[in-house]
């Protein structure tokens, strides 16, 4: 991409302002939603995935996100709700939105059993964290996008500077 082209970044809903978190608190991001409110296309793979907001909250057990999409793991609720088939068919509907709108990059919800880059709730629901990803952000990572979680929004500046200018 050439240096100060515009390019749509894919960027979870609840990070710019979005109720759509389990628990239906707003947390807004005040950085990324400034940064990205021209560029970003919003999703929220859980509530794509026919979720309810506020719902119980979901950790994947038996692996993370690779493995929920093969089958071998699932993504349950702390009630015991199995919601694997949402949460599979909300990333690709993410997926899908991300690639119609020519995303090659994300900016996603760190730690969630949906977006986690890198590092999830290990499925305990006691605040133990894993390495792995989250159900999309395995998909997008195996369909070649770059991701970021908010922890690491000066990274994904720098990286994305070049098709983003005048962010920060």
């Amino acid at each position: 991409m050439e240096r100060g082209a515009a390019s749509m970044i894919l960027v979870s809903s609840c990070l710019i302002g979005f109720p759509c978190r389990y628990n239906a608190v707003i947390q807004k991001h005040a950085g990324i939603f400034d940064a990205f409110l021209r560029l970003a296309v919003p999703v929220c793979p859980e509530t794509l995935g026919g979720l309810a907001v506020p719902r119980p909250p979901s950790e994947i057990q038996g692996g993370a996100g690779a493995d929920a999409l093969l089958g071998s793991a699932r993504v349950v609720t702390r009630l015991g709700q199995d919601v694997t088939r949402q949460y599979i068919d909300g990333a690709r509907r993410a997926l899908s939105i991300g690639m119609q709108a020519g995303c090659t990059a994300a900016i996603l919800k760190a730690r969630s059993p949906a977006c986690g880059a890198g590092i999830i709730y290990d499925g305990s629901f006691t605040g133990s964290l894993r390495p792995g990803d989250g159900v999309l952000a395995a998909l997008l990572r195996a369909h070649g996008f770059r991701l970021y979680s908010e922890d690491e929004l000066e990274e994904a500046l720098l990286a994305l500077n070049g098709c983003v200018t005048g962010a920060v």
